[in-house]
């Protein structure tokens, strides 16, 4: 990086943290920072300090790195300032300027064009994480993430792209030396214990058990610190595998088929029990109504615990009826 100032972008606080990383590495070794980097959080910065920073001279580093997190205020509290430094950046000092927007028709922005440059971040939509997963552990990893396994990954884990990224680090770890990683190595590292946790869920309820499913579901909120973000799309795979199964053995395919089809290695004849409990059609009724809490939870309308623990209530009375 030969600019002298970067400014980073971004409504979603992790992915605008993730890119300040990303950015720091290229700048500095870790050995580095501990003389090469000051970092300070817009609230508490004041302008003196930051740019006598810039203007110290490098020591153990060729170059002098100042990070300003959450810049905003700072910059609107600083503006003059800061136009004058970007008219005349010191050559052997590098300014990040974290912040949520930049807007281009400052005098800032128009003078940043010639001095450094902007990396604006969007986090992706929905239908395009599975495509970014996939490009990001080809990019960083050289390995392949199937289509599939970046589908079942954010069914699982949720849509906070750094969470998705932390999730293939893992998986990588876990592939070894395979090149591929697949469904089933995200369903035994990641889904494993979030799958059977919404099974034993609904096992309880089949059984007339809602007293049991209700603090089963209460142990996977507190076992999983995740879960706010994971228990719908847990719960979600398992019922989406049922209908998969219903819809197999209506058509005349042996359970055995359905076994190696869907991999359904263990507890089959429970899973075959909830099979035959429900309907084809109050599994898909159930399908829709998880996307519909999933929807009311991103939208802020409702709480991941309170919601879930209404829906397996109300699976609980249709299993009693």
């Amino acid at each position: 990086m030969n600019e002298r100032i970067c400014v980073i972008a971004g409504k979603e606080d992790t992915l605008v943290s993730a890119e300040c990383g990303r950015v720091l590495e290229q700048l500095l070794e870790p050995e580095q920072r501990a003389t090469g980097l000051f970092s300070v959080d817009g609230d508490e910065a004041s302008v003196s300090e930051v740019l006598d920073e810039l203007r110290t001279a490098p020591f153990l580093t060729e170059k002098r790195v100042v990070l300003v997190k959450g810049a905003d205020d700072f910059i609107s509290q600083n503006r003059q300032l800061l136009e004058k430094y970007f008219d005349n950046p010191c050559s052997t000092g590098i300014l990040i300027l974290a912040v949520s927007s930049w807007p281009k028709q400052t005098k800032l922005a128009k003078k940043l064009v010639k001095v450094g440059r902007l990396i604006s971040l969007t986090a992706p939509k929905p239908w395009q994480l599975p495509g970014r997963l996939v490009k990001y552990t080809s990019d960083a990893y050289d390995k392949k993430l199937t289509t599939e396994a970046a589908e079942l990954l954010v069914e699982l884990t949720g849509d906070e792209l750094t969470r998705l990224y932390s999730e293939i680090d893992k998986l990588v770890l876990f592939a070894d030396a395979e090149k591929v990683i697949n469904e089933c190595h995200v369903e035994l590292l990641i889904g494993h214990n979030r799958i059977f946790g919404a099974f034993a869920v609904i096992d309880a309820i089949i059984v007339g058990e809602a007293g049991q499913a209700i603090e089963r579901l209460r142990n996977m909120f507190a076992q999983d610190r995740t879960a706010e973000y994971t228990v719908v799309g847990a719960f979600a795979f398992h019922l989406r595998r049922m209908f998969k199964a219903k819809a197999l053995l209506g058509k005349g395919v042996r359970s055995s088929e359905v076994v190696n089809r869907l991999r359904i290695w263990s507890k089959k004849e429970k899973f075959f029990l909830q099979l035959r409990k429900m309907s084809l059609e109050e599994i898909g009724a159930n399908i829709q109504r998880l996307a519909a809490i999933d929807y009311a939870i991103k939208t802020g309308q409702t709480k991941a615990r309170i919601a879930m623990e209404q829906f397996v209530l109300s699976l609980a009375g249709s299993s009693a009826g």
